[in-house]
């Protein structure tokens, strides 16, 4: 009988462990480990669909074309409809192209910090760089590996006047939707499909 309780307490502790190392290795992913997923990514492209909701308008604003990412500082946002644009953001530098009025203007992003907080949102989660994220919002990780969601709220108080908190979802190492909600609670969604990228 003692033998039999003996047993019956191994099996009970050897479960017990069991389950807690499954814990502890579930507990184990977070923030970190999905930067750490990011920053594998060297390049990638995609095609992008963004639906812009304003309180001015009954219906949403769709705008469609592609992305092109390239680790760690470049990313480029073609627009194709319903008017031609490109976006091409170079490590400090935003450059802006209206092909229909044949009109460029760039930037350097120091000069304009609302601007360049904006589009380290979505460039430092790309890269996986959480200092610079950290840098200019205050994150929050939920969900899990195969299905996450990363919230961003501005620290700086112009960045806060004009966006309200900045949402970007995906699944392992692919970003698959952005969401924006600005300070007066018009909001922009992009969701981007058919994505393919490059790990070494």
């Amino acid at each position: 009988m003692v033998t039999l309780m003996a047993a019956v307490a191994v099996l009970l502790l050897a479960a017990t462990s069991v389950g807690a190392a499954a814990v502890e290795v579930a507990a184990a992913w977070g923030i970190e480990q999905l930067m750490q997923s990011l920053r594998q990514v060297k390049s990638a492209k995609g095609k992008f669909v963004e639906r812009k909701y304003l309180a001015m308008l009954n219906a949403p604003l769709d705008t469609s074309g592609t992305l092109v990412y390239t680790a760690p500082g470049r990313l480029e946002k073609v627009t194709l409809l319903p008017n031609p644009q490109t976006l091409v953001l170079d490590q400090n530098k935003l450059s802006i192209e209206y092909k229909d009025r044949n009109q460029r203007r760039t930037l350097v992003l120091q000069d304009y910090p609302v601007i360049w907080a904006l589009v380290e949102s979505i460039r430092s989660t790309l890269a996986g760089d959480l200092q610079t994220l950290n840098r200019f919002y205050r994150t929050s990780l939920m969900g899990n590996e195969d299905q996450w969601r990363l919230s961003l709220k501005p620290a700086e108080p112009k960045m806060q006047s004009v966006v309200r908190e900045i949402h970007i979802s995906g699944s392992g190492n692919q970003v698959r939707t952005v969401e924006i909600v600005e300070a007066e609670g018009d909001r922009s969604v992009m969701t981007i499909t058919t994505l393919t990228g490059e790990t070494p």
